[in-house]
């Protein structure tokens, strides 16, 4: 099942640079793990903005869930979730 996700991260102004640091690092090392495995199918960045939107294929919202509620960096962020289907005019034969 594929999820269009959209992630904006506010990190707080006192968080020590260290710290952010850490957590850019573990969450970029977790984010291409995903993408590796299959589950993670596109990211791409939001020109101008700390967000970032992606396609997930992942076996439902539970799943999903647990993916994104256990990312480093979920606590800083705002996310919106748009459960995908298939267009009935789409011409390509892989994008299900």
């Amino acid at each position: 099942m594929l999820f269009h996700v959209e992630m904006t991260v506010s990190l707080p102004h006192d968080l020590s640079s260290d710290v952010a640091a850490e957590l850019k690092a573990t969450e970029r090392e977790r984010a291409q793990d995903l993408q590796r495995s299959g589950k993670w199918r596109h990211l791409w960045r939001v020109a101008g903005r700390y967000a970032n939107v992606s396609i997930f294929d992942v076996s439902g919202p539970g799943e999903l869930h647990e993916i994104l509620s256990t990312l480093p960096l979920f606590p800083f962020m705002d996310v919106k979730v748009v459960p995908l289907c298939r267009h009935p005019s789409s011409i390509r034969e892989d994008n299900i």
